[in-house]
């Protein structure tokens, strides 16, 4: 997975104020995997994907970084 996913997993998480224990609660995986996912060291599986989308309520396409970030300025480049 890019850097672009892993910068932007961590930029939804922290819109929620949520620790990535928090964020491992919803989606039901341990804090090492949302750790490796922020760092870039793993990449998730399409449903791990999928529940990312839906805990965090943005778009495949968010996450991936085919849209705007969060922040307002764009990852690409």
């Amino acid at each position: 997975m890019s850097d672009v996913f892993s910068r932007r997993l961590r930029a939804y998480r922290k819109l929620k104020h949520w620790t990535q224990a928090e964020l491992a609660d919803h989606v039901g995986v341990s804090v090492a995997i949302i750790g490796g996912l922020e760092r870039g060291t793993r990449s998730p599986s399409a449903q791990l994907l999928a529940e990312l989308t839906r805990v965090l309520q943005v778009s495949e396409a968010e996450l991936l970084g085919l849209q705007q970030a969060p922040n307002g300025r764009s990852d690409e480049g």
